[in-house]
């Protein structure tokens, strides 16, 4: 799959000829269409509709990010026909005991996948071990609840502690001083380490969403997260089980190995009435993760990555995606890309009734 990303504050995509023309104020390049699978839009990128139309002639479809790392949209070309799979996709989300079920298989991998980072990262860290082997057997334990929960909540919600318990034992991880992490923040991010987990990210949502539309699967029928209008709940599923093995160790290894430096990285200020930053109305926010204060504020401060960062982040996402591993559903050496397409498939061949339960991705 040949995915192209286009990244400026002040781009044009325009038409020239059978190609395509991406103009900045620094540079200007050729797009061949007969080379590109997809387009992704990083900022402020205006297109013609010259562009357009040779996007929708050959059927390239475009996703669209904000500078601040959130998903907007997507042109989407090729029409979805299979209704049946839908069908089968809505009422298996109705059989409570059946989304539970799958619920739960998510829940579980995810944990676990987290457990072996944090195990990985104890064997290598002499500092704070005692805490680190804390926050593994509060997870192991949490493994025990999730295992006997009986609803969606209870799932989410052990689900959450044990987040909480990994990002403590992630950040001892990071070696750079100038690399800050307080704990998970988003929207915005409020350090250079959640700049650039919320991009990647990101980034791994909308491949994982490409892989659902490409197998005629409704991205919005979930049997995770809660449903709601708009939300692609199975795309947030299906991407909890590649997290950690994806994105949280090339976070690690972009700080650790300096591919990344303190020079990557930009403050913004978010508010209530910024179009291009903006900070979601009617809620509250302070300097600590997910808390609230007892009066709403109108802007914050959010750090994210400047151009050349976003470069180098999507340099290292598209090496880890084409790093290979063994599908566990295939028994074959593949790519992280091809994988993602394996357990998206069998997510199908679970909706179709061919496989009794779907088994999410084992990170080991």
């Amino acid at each position: 799959m040949s995915v192209v990303y286009l990244i400026s504050s002040f781009g044009k995509l325009s038409k020239k000829g059978d190609t395509l023309l991406f103009e900045t104020k620094d540079y200007t390049s050729t797009i061949f269409p007969f080379r590109t699978d997809s387009l992704v839009l990083v900022g402020k990128i205006d297109i013609t509709s010259g562009a357009l139309s040779v996007l929708m002639k050959n059927q390239i479809d475009t996703v669209f990010l904000s500078s601040n790392a959130r998903f907007n949209g997507k042109l989407v070309f090729s029409e979805k026909k299979n209704v049946f799979l839908r069908q089968k996709q809505f009422k298996l989300v109705e059989n409570m005991e059946a989304r539970v079920k799958c619920a739960k298989a998510i829940a579980l991998t995810k944990v676990k996948n987290q457990l072996t980072f944090m195990m990985r990262i104890r064997r290598k860290t002499k500092e704070d071990e005692l805490s680190i082997r804390d926050a593994i057997n509060k997870n192991k334990k949490i493994l025990e609840d999730i295992e006997t929960a009986d609803s969606l909540d209870k799932l989410r919600g052990y689900e959450g502690i044990a987040a909480r318990n990994y990002f403590q034992v992630f950040a001892r991880d990071i070696i750079q001083d100038w690399a800050v992490f307080n704990g998970r923040s988003k929207n915005p991010p409020r350090d250079n380490v959640n700049a650039v987990l919320s991009f990647l990210y990101t980034l791994l949502y909308q491949r994982i969403d490409a892989s659902l539309e490409a197998e005629d699967l409704d991205p919005y029928v979930g049997m995770y997260h809660e449903l709601d209008y708009g939300k692609r709940t199975l795309t947030f599923d299906l991407q909890e089980e590649f997290r950690v093995p994806i994105v949280d160790t090339l976070a690690i290894s972009l700080f650790n190995l300096a591919v990344l430096d303190k020079e990557d990285f930009r403050q913004v200020d978010f508010s209530t009435e910024s179009e291009e930053y903006p900070l979601e109305s009617g809620k509250t926010y302070t300097e600590s993760e997910d808390e609230t204060v007892d009066m709403p504020v109108r802007s914050t401060r959010g750090v994210l990555l400047n151009e050349n960062g976003l470069r180098k982040c999507i340099a290292g996402f598209e090496k880890k995606m084409s790093a290979t591993i063994i599908s566990p559903s295939t028994a074959r050496t593949v790519s992280y890309f091809h994988l993602i397409r394996d357990q998206v498939q069998l997510y199908k061949r679970f909706i179709n009734g061919e496989e009794a339960n779907y088994k999410p991705f084992l990170y080991r």
